[in-house]
C-alpha cells in the first residue's frame, strides 16, 4: 500500500470571494466565468471598486489543485500538496491551513516575495469569475516537488493552470515523468476553457503520450478537442486518457471508465456559488476510486459533494458535511 492516495500540485493561492452584479463585471471589464491572470496593481484596482461588497468566505487556502486535495483529505484520504508560497503572512497562513486540513506539504523554505491571491467574483446566477495574481506561484518549479512522495502516491494530480509559467510547466512534466517511473497514476484537470484555448500545446506537453485520468467540464472538453459537440470531444479525449470525467454542471457528469461511458445524474439544489464545484468533484472522485468505490459509485459520490458545495458560498464544506457525505455512501 502506498503512503498517499493523492499527490496534488498547483498554484498556492489565498482566496477571497465577493458578491457582484453583472453590471459590476461590465464596469470593471472582467470576463465572466473565466480565470484571468492579473498583476498586483490590477487586483488592487478591482478590490478598490469592490471595497463595499460583502465578503462571503473568510480567507482560505485555495487554488484549484489545493481545493481538490483538501477535499480528498477531509473525506478521509491521505494526501500531499506541492505549491509555492512566499515568506510572508499569507504564505504562513496558507501552509498552516493545509496542515490543519491534514495535508502533508513540501519541506522547502519559502523565498521572499508575495504569496499569490485569487479574487473570486460571484454573480447572482452563481457563476464565478476569477482574477488571479499568481505572485510566488508564477515561479513554482521542481524545487517545490517531492519525488519520493510522488512515488509513494497512488495518483499524481496536476492542475493545468501550471502551464502558464515556464518553470511550472517544466515541473509538471518532471512530476509526470517521476510518476511514470514509479507506477503512480497520472490525473490532470483541464482547469479552465481559456487555459486550454491559449496554452493547449503546453497542456499536451504536460500530459505526454497518455495520462490515466482527465477531469474537465464540457466547455474545456470542447476547447481541448476544438470541436462543437460533446461526442467528438469524447473521442478526442479517449486518445490521450485511459479514463476521464466530463462534468456537466447541474446535469451531472459523463465518466469513461476505459470501456464504457457512464452517465452520472446531477443532484438538484439551488446553486448560489459554483466556485470550487469542479475541484470538489475531482477531490471526491479521487477519494472514491482510491477507496474501493466503482467508477459509477465514485461519480455519484462526487456529484453529491459538488451539489453540496454549490449550495453555499465558498469552495469548502464544514468538517461534519464531509463525514456525512461519506457516511451516506458507505
Amino acid at each position: 500500500m502506498k503512503k498517499y492516495h493523492v499527490y496534488g500540485m498547483g498554484a498556492a493561492l489565498v482566496d477571497t470571494e465577493l458578491d457582484v452584479t453583472d453590471a459590476d463585471l461590465t464596469n470593471m471589464q472582467v470576463d465572466k466565468g473565466l480565470m484571468t491572470l492579473v498583476d498586483q496593481a490590477r487586483q488592487a484596482e478591482l478590490l478598490g471598486h469592490l471595497e463595499n461588497h460583502m465578503v462571503h468566505s473568510k480567507r482560505a487556502s485555495g487554488g484549484s489543485a489545493g481545493n481538490t486535495i483538501i477535499a480528498t483529505s477531509y473525506f478521509g484520504g491521505r494526501t500531499f500538496f506541492s505549491g509555492k508560497v512566499a515568506n510572508d503572512e499569507n504564505g504562513d497562513f496558507y501552509m498552516q491551513d493545509m496542515r490543519n486540513a491534514g495535508v502533508d506539504t513540501v519541506a522547502v523554505a519559502a523565498e521572499n516575495g508575495v504569496t499569490g491571491k485569487c479574487l473570486i467574483l460571484i454573480t447572482p446566477d452563481a457563476e464565478r469569475s476569477m482574477n488571479t495574481f499568481l505572485g510566488a506561484s508564477e515561479t513554482f518549479s521542481a524545487r517545490e516537488l517531492d519525488e519520493q512522495a510522488i512515488a509513494d502516491s497512488e495518483y499524481l494530480y496536476i492542475e493545468s493552470y501550471l502551464v502558464t509559467s515556464d518553470s511550472g510547466r517544466a515541473a509538471a512534466i518532471q512530476a509526470r515523468e517521476a510518476a511514470q517511473k514509479n507506477g503512480t497514476k497520472i490525473a490532470i484537470s483541464f482547469s479552465d476553457p481559456g487555459i486550454i484555448a491559449y496554452f493547449g500545446d503546453g497542456v499536451r506537453a504536460i500530459m505526454g503520450d497518455k495520462v490515466d485520468l482527465v477531469f474537465c467540464n464540457q466547455d474545456e472538453a470542447l476547447s481541448f478537442a476544438n470541436v462543437d459537440n460533446i461526442s467528438d470531444a469524447i473521442e478526442a479525449i479517449k486518445l490521450v486518457a485511459n479514463e476521464f470525467v466530463i462534468t456537466l454542471g447541474a446535469k451531472g457528469a459523463l465518466i469513461f471508465d476505459g470501456n464504457e461511458l457512464i452517465a452520472i445524474s446531477g443532484v438538484e439544489v439551488e446553486a448560489v456559488d459554483t466556485n470550487g464545484a469542479g475541484d470538489m468533484f475531482a477531490g471526491a472522485y479521487l477519494y472514491g476510486i482510491t477507496h474501493a468505490m466503482s467508477r459509477e459509485a465514485a461519480g455519484d459520490f462526487a456529484s453529491a459533494a459538488a451539489a453540496k458545495v454549490v449550495s453555499q458560498y465558498g469552495p469548502r464544506l464544514e468538517a461534519d458535511d464531509y463525514r456525512a457525505i461519506v457516511k451516506s455512501f458507505t
